[in-house]
Order: C-alpha cells, then structure tokens, then sequence
C-alpha cells in the first residue's frame, strides 16, 4: 500500500516527493566524487596544512614557504604519505630551528627527506597533529570573535546588501570599502586581481597592484578586515568580508581566511573547472577540505551557479542551475556545513527583451527559494544583457532589487548601470545603492503579499525547471559527474576528467597516509 502524498507546501505547491527525490539523486551523483575527494590529496591541500601548522612568509624571490617545503618533499620522498610524516620526521631528527629554517634548508636542496616508519612515524605523526591543533584553535577564536563582535555592532536586516570593490591597490580598496559600507552595503567583496586563480602559489604581503582587481593575500586579508571592523564600529552594524576560495590555491586561501576572520567566500564546487579550466579531481579534492576549513571557521560561502547563465541560455538552462545548488549543497553539507552558512547562488540573467522575461525570473528565484528555505542565497544582478546604455540598465537593476524583494533572497550583489563597460566609478556605487535603498524601502516587505496563482505561469514554470532539473541528475546518476561534465552540461564547457591545469599536483593517498588538519576536520580526532 503506498503511503498518501504529503501536502505541497509554499507559495509554488512543489510536490514534497519531487523535491526529496532531486536531494537524493544529487547525493547519488556526489557520493563518487566524495569517495575520490577522500582517496586523494593535492599540492595545496599539503600547503594549507602547513600554513595551519604556522608555516608562513616567502623567500627572497617571493615564493611562499610553504610551496618551497611540498615541492622538495614531493621531489624527494613523494606525497603520497602526506607533507607531514616526512616534514615532522625531520624537524625531530634535524638541527632546524622551525618549520621556517627546515623550509630554508629544503629550497638548498642540504634537507634529506624520509618516510619515517613505526614509533618514529607516530612520533612525527603526533608532533604535527601538536601544531596543527594550535592553527584550528586560532581559526576558533577568531570564530569566537566574530561572534562576539556580530552581538556587540549587531547583524544588518535581510537581505543584506553586497557591494565589489577591485581597484587592484589594497589601501584604495579600503577606503571604497569603508564609503560603501558607509553608504548603506553590508558586506564587502574584494575581487581578486584577473588570473590568480591560475596561480599554484599565493602571493606575499599588501599589494598596490593588480588588473581588475586586487591580490587576495593574507596581509590583504588582515588589512580589510581590520579597516571594516573600525566602520562596522563607526555604524553600529557588523559589515562582513568576502574574497574568493577557488582556484589551485583554493585550502590554503580557505585557511587564511579563517586565521583572518574572513565571513564569507566565493567556494563553489564547480567553478573552477568549468570557467577557469582547473582539473575537476584537483578542484573536487580542493573544494572538499576548503569547506571542511570553512565549516569550522564559520564562513559562509557563495556558489557560482550565475555563472553559468553567462555562457548558456538563462531560460534553456536554469534546470542546470537547480541541478547544480543541489549538487552543491550535498557536497557542502558532507563537508560540514549547515543550512545557515549555504549561499547559494543564481541570478537575474533572462534577456529582458524575451516576453514575459520578468514573470521568468520570479519564477526560478521562488524556486531557489523555496527549495532551500534555510539558505541564505546569493542573488546576482544582470550582466550579461547589460548593453552600455546606462539607463537601461539602471532600470534592469531596479527589476532586479524588486525581485529580490518579491521573492526573499537574503544576500543582493548590488548591479551597477556601468556593469561590463567600465570598472564602476564610487559615484556608480552610489546610484546603484541608492537604487537598492529605495525599492527595499518602498517594496521590501512585498513577499507577505505576493503570491502567483495557483496554477498559473509562474507555478507552472518553477515546477518544469524543478522536473528538468531532476531528469537531468537522473541522467548524470547513470553517466557520473566527471563524465558529465566532461560532455558540457553545465555552462556548456567540456571539462574532461584528465583535463585542465593543477592534474600535475594531485596525488593518490598510499596507505599510511597521515594529515592531521584532515582528521581534525573530519573529526576523527579530538579538538
């Protein structure tokens, strides 16, 4: 006897059993690659342990440590045994001061790596685990102080409004920062500079320069959070700051951004592969430990599923932007991060001239929405149909803050009218937050009345893309997802598995493998 059908719930009337078969599917599509994320380390998952550990700073020619210690050690002793064993095994053995002399040591090639074996591996096994454990405990309190500072300054009202700066000199960002926050935004993203996700390294120390947009570094990171934290004093509200974990550097990124009290990050599990052509196994083994980072730091990440509406059809394929939140929001959960810190992302992208686009756009938002009711998504404003006419686009922009409203998105990038022509001047900033200011004024409290008919376009449309989105996962189910992903079905990129840069740095874990920040974050050990 089959069990009745729960009620549909929401706004939309989405079939419970629809729903919960979509959140299955896509946990049958990610199981494989959580498996292959378990079986494999990279390069700068190595590197990121080292930083947790306290390995910082670079060299004369401003190579960082941490890149110097991996790269002898995979050339000597290989990673398939992890950084740790070998690095710990000599530190105990050596004359070397600290990690920083063994790393000196290492670059002159004078350092003889090993593989150490039985006490002596638990021995160094055990050493690491010691320095590794003092990293998270910083990244805890900095979690801590977050918290404390958010009940002192006090949170912002939903949605909270998100505003880019990238001028490519960190000092310049801070003081766009400080106006923007001043000027009514509520969170603050500091774009990376163009083609630092290519980058096997991060860069060392405050940067004055870079193209459209500015050096994610630690010292970067310090400097913008220290100025946001003298504002958010200044305005009574706690402003948050964002950058980007994606990339080859994405761990150690992630690390720095929780030794740095960083709230959100741009970490989606696709990103990578799609639009900057990194190895999907290296990305899918980066992404996993980053948000493991990320759920113990309590950052809240942004995925990048608007992305895709930059390349591919905003109507054609929004089931593919459906499939890919619930994707995403399988790997995140996996990794340890609740509903509260999943910002999932999609956009206001249909072309405006297409009939009945806006009625389009309501609909995949209250889809989003209501199929990830505890997630504070991240709504993006039009780009790709933005066409220099300035004041055309200002009233797309306004359609878009108006959707938000109807629709309860909890996190507005703020659209400039000068999108994808020029790198917005502060007086761009401006209009485009007074723009904000006045429909959530006039209009925010418009989702208690909204309701589309029962039935009607705008029901119908949300239910279609939600039945698109489930075949397709039914089909990469029986495909897989490297496979799928490597034939273009998301953002319409051919990404083969064996493809793409970074396939150099990933490493099939031998037996014995040993990374404590990895069993610390999974929580195989104690804190």
């Amino acid at each position: 006897m089959t069990a009745p059908a729960p009620p549909a719930v929401g706004k939309l009337g989405l079939d419970p059993h629809t729903v919960a078969r979509a959140r299955a599917l896509a946990a049958r599509v990610g199981r494989p690659v959580v498996e292959l994320a378990r079986s494999h380390t990279t390069v700068s998952v190595e590197r990121a342990t080292l930083r947790l550990a306290g390995l910082d700073g670079a060299d004369s020619e401003g190579i960082p440590w941490v890149n110097r210690l991996v790269d002898t050690v995979a050339d000597s002793v290989g990673l398939e045994h992890g950084v740790c064993l070998p690095v710990w095994d000599a530190l105990r053995t050596g004359p070397y001061r600290d990690l920083t002399d063994l790393a000196a040591h290492a670059a002159a090639r004078t350092v003889r790596f090993r593989v150490p074996r039985g006490e002596d591996a638990e021995a160094a096994a055990a050493a690491a685990h010691h320095a590794v454990a003092r990293g998270l405990a910083v990244i805890d309190a900095r979690r801590a102080e977050r918290d404390r500072l958010v009940g002192e300054w006090g949170d912002p009202p939903a949605p909270w409004i998100y505003l880019i700066v990238a001028t490519g000199d960190i000092y310049e960002d801070i003081r766009q920062a400080q106006a923007a926050a001043r000027g009514g935004a509520d969170v603050i993203a500091v774009i990376r500079s163009t083609g630092q996700s290519l980058l096997d390294y991060v860069p060392q120390g405050a940067t004055r320069e870079g193209y459209a947009g500015t050096y994610a570094t630690r010292e970067n990171f310090r400097l913008m959070r220290a100025a946001l934290d003298e504002v958010s004093a200044e305005l009574g509200r706690y402003v948050r700051l964002t950058n980007y974990a994606s990339g080859l550097c994405m761990p150690e990124i992630a690390a720095l951004a929780g030794l740095e009290r960083l709230d959100m990050m741009l970490n989606d599990s696709m990103y990578g592969i799609l639009f900057r052509d990194i190895n999907p196994v290296r990305t899918f083994v980066d992404q996993r430990f980053s948000r493991q980072l990320h759920a113990r730091a309590g950052i809240l990440i942004n995925t990048g599923e608007d992305n895709y509406l930059t390349t591919a059809d905003a109507v054609d394929a929004a089931h593919t932007v459906t499939a890919s939140q619930l994707l995403n929001e399988y790997f995140a959960k996996e990794a340890g991060l609740p509903d509260g810190q999943l910002g999932l992302g999609h956009a206001f992208e249909i072309d405006p001239d297409r009939p009945d686009s806006f009625r389009l756009e309501l609909a995949h938002a209250m889809l989003a929405r209501e199929l990830f009711p505890d997630a504070p998504l991240k709504w993006m404003p039009p780009t790709r149909h933005m066409t220099g006419d300035v004041f055309r686009g200002y009233l797309l922009n306004g359609f878009f803050n108006l959707a938000g409203a109807l629709t309860g998105q909890s996190i507005l990038l703020v659209g400039m009218m000068t999108e994808a022509v020029v790198t917005p001047f502060l007086s761009d900033r401006d209009l485009a937050l007074r723009n904000v200011r006045y429909v959530l004024g006039s209009a925010g409290s418009l989702a208690e009345d909204f309701r589309p008919a029962p039935g009607g376009f705008i029901a119908r449309r949300a239910h279609q893309v939600l039945d698109e989105a489930v075949d397709l996962l039914e089909n990469i189910r029986d495909r897989g997802l490297l496979d799928a992903i490597g034939h273009g079905t998301f953002g319409g990129m051919r990404r083969p598995a064996d493809g793409g840069r970074g396939a150099d740095g990933v490493v099939a874990r031998a037996p014995g493998y040993r990374n404590p920040a990895a069993d610390l974050l999974e929580g195989n050990e104690d804190r």
